[in-house]
């Protein structure tokens, strides 16, 4: 299965294209992601920050999101990607919905990973005198590392289906070079070498999580 030096210019900047997708979401996510998950766990009943109304909220925003198929929120948020970078087509523009979908994913994860976390440490650092805020950056997120390592990493790979998804709509990447040249002209060499490689770059970034896992559990 050979391609062509324009198959092959196509596919590497498709893959560009996707890399460059996933990379800006992935940071915006984490950015995002991580403290929402934060505060669904410290707002919860019982925890430090407790306050049921504010946890109540967040918790059905975050549900009534993630329910939603992706392909459908592409669509609904089209005003707000208009608003927010001018253009609803695009790589940049579906930075918008990829974003918006996938922190609200990684807060869940998050929100799992702190909650493994015993209490009992929680209760600890409070007798001793920890504010609220060294108990949330030196015992909740340290003691959640591992979770909250996989917690990215299952993030990164769902973005990146969700970025192949995206190109059905035009939104650039993999995904469209797949949808345009691979299924609508028939071209099953583009569609092998694009399926190939979204298997590649997803089992590295799970390998590279798991390492880190195993890293910090060795110390």
């Amino acid at each position: 299965m050979l391609l062509s030096s324009k198959q092959f210019l196509m596919l590497w900047n498709a893959s560009l294209e996707t890399l460059y997708m996933v990379s800006v979401t992935t940071v915006l996510t984490v950015i995002m992601g991580i403290p929402l998950g934060v505060l669904l766990v410290v707002t919860r009943p019982g925890h430090i920050l407790q306050n049921k109304g504010l946890y109540r909220v967040v918790g059905f925003l975050v549900n009534a999101t993630r329910s939603i198929p992706f392909p459908i929120f592409i669509v609904f948020v089209i005003p707000l990607t208009r608003f927010i970078v001018h253009t609803s087509v695009g790589v940049t523009a579906v930075i918008v919905p990829l974003t918006l979908a996938a922190f609200v994913f990684l807060a869940r994860l998050t929100e799992t990973a702190l909650l493994e976390v015993p209490h009992g440490v929680v209760e600890a650092a409070k007798s001793m005198g920890a504010s609220n805020g060294r108990i949330i950056w030196r015992v909740l997120l340290p003691e959640a590392w591992p979770g909250l390592v996989m917690a990215v990493t299952i993030t990164i790979i769902t973005l990146i289906s969700y970025s192949a998804m995206a190109g059905a709509i035009g939104g650039g990447g993999l995904g469209d070079l797949a949808i345009r040249y691979g299924y609508h002209r028939y071209q099953k060499d583009i569609m092998w070498v694009t399926v190939i490689m979204l298997i590649i770059v997803v089992q590295l970034v799970q390998s590279v999580g798991d390492w880190l896992v195993r890293r910090h559990a060795r110390r």
